[in-house]
């Protein structure tokens, strides 16, 4: 109600408006003086010109706009309604040959429809902005009201530009921009709409606490990670609430705004720079076709299906013995993609004929199996139920695939295959072993993508961190010198589909897990991020290696070699030459053993496995 109350006034002051600027148009044409003939054509015009120039600003959106907030648009809107309304206006008086026109003694000089338009744009502009100056001083005013927080933008571009905008224009923020941040030395001293730019991400500390700030917003989507991390470094040192907008990608499609501000996470100190992907490759093989993910509920297997749905299968199958998960990923991507042909099947793995049943009925042609027992100390305590479900149950699959010729396989592997000390890692090891084995004889296309520790993914040791510092501490860490490669679920996601994408067959892709990090480095940065003190606010306790743990991973065996890709985040194992009876031999041994003791099935580990060293930490 409000706003149409609003939209009416305006429309009553651009009638006004017009027919001062087409008296006015008469003045200054003739030096101040409007002849008589001339003041009887605009009479009888009056009416009719107002009509059409207000008929042609509703439609062009002018009693639309949120005049609070005008800017360089508004005005381009402006310039263009008021074009076309005098256009309009010209047209009309030629073609209907108006009686007055044609019986005046006194020409129209054409100079009149220019005039009248430059004051157009003069008035009707004018008092739009005038009502964003006025609302400018009397009401926010030029100084900051106490309720407000003293924010420091770092990055004096668009985004920069935006946010501080943004402040201004949204009181409900409860932020007021008080300086800028910019690296680029050429920026130091001037304003970016009236907000100095005060110096580079070296002065943050001094500016901090100068300035009295109490709030950072880093502003710069498009910023690499070293940058980023460093910067994140710097603003976490003074103790202040740090906020960050999101990446360049979303900046660029304009799907961001100040209300997508978020706390820093880990992702921002560990992330990488992002990941080009070659789409056709993509969706040269599951564009149109029928993929099944196993484990679609899970942290992998549900990035998967969110990824892979985008890129239009013919059908895409959830397979998972969770149903809650399985059920939550449905949800998200029907409304998300609601032409999706997505089929949600609850299910086990180790199920044989369950397996078999759903291969025939949906002929599956790619297959991602991120289904696994993942939790290496509780493998460690079960090492029957791992073989069970990520051997025997890989297993499953992988015959599944090659009887029902399924194009492609892809096995999600990872780094604990290499040199196992572990029994997951073991596990995983022998999967990719049976990949390579099947893939001599059939005439799918059996790969594996190995990679290390996921960001946030479940059962990982951020979202337990963050539990730990949420009830107060202390943070359990097993050891000072522990490290490990860390990706983020997209980033694993999107190079796994990328690698089978690239595949030949009996590939191990190895992805590029950047530098490793420290544990210990990695929680006193979650708590740092949390606005506490480690060691004082929250502290840190070293509990020693857990059973199967190692103190680093490995994404190669000396034996295996390194071959490059055309991506240069990807690259491939050495095969291992291994034969089907011989893999046969290992899974009968295996088989016989994951039914007796834990004693035994270790031993048949180590027999079959030759790399598996569980003293090995």
């Amino acid at each position: 109600m409000k706003q149409h109350y609003r939209a009416w006034v305006l429309v009553l002051i651009d009638i006004v408006l017009i027919n001062l600027s087409i008296i006015f148009a008469y003045l200054l044409r003739f030096g101040g003086y409007f002849h008589p003939g001339y003041f009887a054509i605009y009479k009888n015009m009056a009416i009719t010109v107002t009509g059409i120039k207000i008929v042609i600003f509703y439609y062009l959106g002018l009693y639309k706009s949120l005049w609070k907030y005008a800017s360089i648009n508004e005005l381009l809107s402006i310039v263009a309604a008021t074009a076309m309304g005098n256009a309009a206006v010209l047209a009309y008086t030629y073609l209907t040959q108006v009686p007055n026109f044609q019986e005046a003694t006194l020409p129209v000089p054409r100079a009149i429809y220019i005039i009248a338009w430059l004051l157009d744009i003069m008035f009707i502009g004018g008092i739009r902005f005038a009502y964003r100056v006025v609302r400018h001083w009397s009401i926010k005013g030029m100084w900051q009201p106490a309720h407000k927080k003293r924010a420091l933008i770092v990055g004096a571009g668009d985004a920069g530009a935006m946010v501080i905008r943004e402040m201004h224009n949204h009181e409900e923020l409860g932020m007021y921009p008080v300086a800028v941040i910019d690296d680029d030395d050429l920026k130091y001293g001037k304003k970016i709409n009236n907000v100095p730019v005060v110096g580079t991400r070296y002065r943050i500390e001094e500016i901090v606490k100068r300035k009295n700030i109490d709030i950072i917003i880093i502003a710069i989507p498009s910023i690499n990670k070293n940058d980023r991390r460093e910067i994140i470094e710097i603003c976490n040192r003074t103790g202040v609430e740090v906020k960050i907008l999101p990446g360049v990608y979303e900046f660029i499609e304009g799907n961001i705004s100040i209300n997508h501000l978020r706390s820093v996470e880990i992702e921002d100190l560990l992330g990488r720079d992002p990941i080009e992907l070659d789409v056709k490759q993509i969706s040269g093989y599951l564009k149109d076709s029928v993929v099944l993910v196993t484990g679609g509920g899970g942290s992998i297997g549900s990035e998967l299906c969110r990824q892979i749905a985008a890129f239009k299968p013919n059908k895409l199958l959830i397979l998972d013995i969770y149903e809650n998960n399985a059920y939550d990923i449905q949800n998200e991507l029907l409304r998300k993609y609601p032409n999706l042909d997505l089929i949600t099947i609850i299910a086990s793995i180790r199920d044989k004929e369950r397996i078999e049943d759903i291969f025939n009925e949906y002929k599956p042609q790619i297959v991602f199996h991120a289904a696994a027992h993942k939790h290496v100390p509780l493998m460690e305590h079960n090492p029957m139920e791992a073989i069970k479900n990520n051997v025997f149950g890989t297993l499953n699959i992988v015959q599944a695939a090659d009887k029902y010729k399924v194009r492609r396989f892809v096995q999600i592997s990872t780094d604990k295959a290499v040199n196992p000390t572990n029994v997951m890692g073991a596990s995983k090891r022998l999967c990719e072993m049976m990949i390579q084995a099947y893939n001599r004889y059939s005439k799918t296309e059996f790969v594996a993508v190995r990679f290390g520790n996921v960001l946030g993914s479940n059962g990982s040791v951020i979202p337990l961190f963050k539990k730990q510092i949420e009830k107060g501490g202390p943070v359990t860490v097993t050891h000072p010198d522990v490290i490990r490669y860390f990706m983020t679920i997209p980033e694993a996601v999107q190079l796994v589909i990328q690698a089978g994408g690239m595949a030949k067959g009996g590939e191990i892709f190895v992805l590029d897990m950047g530098e490793p990090v420290k544990i210990d480095k990695l929680a006193r940065d979650l708590i740092s991020l949390s606005g506490l003190e480690p060691d004082e606010d929250i502290k840190i306790v070293y509990t020693g290696l857990r059973p199967g743990e190692k103190l680093y991973e490995e994404l190669l065996m000396e034996e295996e070699g390194l071959t490059e890709t055309i991506h240069d985040k990807i690259h491939i194992a050495k095969p291992m030459d291994l034969t089907m009876e011989e893999l046969n031999e290992k899974l009968d041994t295996l088989s016989k053993a994951c039914y007796s003791t834990k004693h035994e099935v270790i031993k048949a580990i180590k027999a079959t496995v030759p790399t598996y060293n569980p003293n090995n930490k």
